[in-house]
């Protein structure tokens, strides 16, 4: 009787776990987006640096140390899109297609700035860092903004907060992982998720 019990119970939890992947699997189909990071855990992401990275309100968040956040995958023709909320004296970025996952700089992948208080401006909040400066003006201090972001071979398009501010074509960096970064200041990012194109 208790062997019966125990098979039912897991015969009935298979199923349930089997509709929920499949719901899952479906609203991801939907369109066509994987999220990156879940708002509970840092699951799928490797840390470089000493950046003191945790996960509070939905958000990763980092204030002290250096360092980043890296995917995994490599990525070579995407849409990201996220949130970010900084404080005024933050230094950030979303690093694209990365050469070297475990040394990244802006030499060797693609930055989309953040960092308002930038000292040479032209590549500050929403430029791509000597490659293309903004096409506008965006204080993004304490407040969440969004970056949509697509890089199609090797057309690179950033939109910040509804307005494209950058839309260049540049062949340095073919594909590689996606990388968050924390420089400065205090550092969120959420609702992080990208589409393969």
């Amino acid at each position: 009787m208790v062997r019966t019990a125990t098979r039912m119970l897991v015969l009935c939890l298979t199923g349930f776990l089997s509709i929920q992947s499949s719901s899952l699997a479906a609203s991801q189909a939907a369109d066509g987006s994987t999220v990156l990071f879940d708002g509970k855990t840092l699951k799928g992401w490797n840390v470089v640096g000493d950046a003191n990275w945790s996960v509070a309100d939905g958000a990763v968040q980092a204030d002290k140390g250096s360092g980043f956040l890296v995917t995994p995958a490599s990525y070579r023709d995407f849409q990201i899109t996220l949130e970010f909320w900084v404080s005024e004296d933050a230094n950030s970025g979303v690093f694209l297609r990365c050469a070297d996952p475990k040394t990244i700089t802006q030499m060797n992948a693609y930055e989309v700035n953040i960092f308002d208080k930038r000292p040479d401006q032209s590549y500050r909040t929403g430029g791509i860092v000597d490659v293309a400066k903004p096409a506008s003006v965006v204080q993004t201090g304490g407040k969440w903004n969004t970056y949509d972001i697509t890089a199609k071979g090797p057309q690179l398009t950033v939109v910040l907060n509804g307005a494209t501010v950058v839309d260049v074509k540049d062949t340095k960096h073919a594909d590689g992982p996606i990388a968050l970064q924390y420089g400065a200041g205090t550092v969120r990012f959420r609702n992080v998720r990208i589409k393969q194109l």
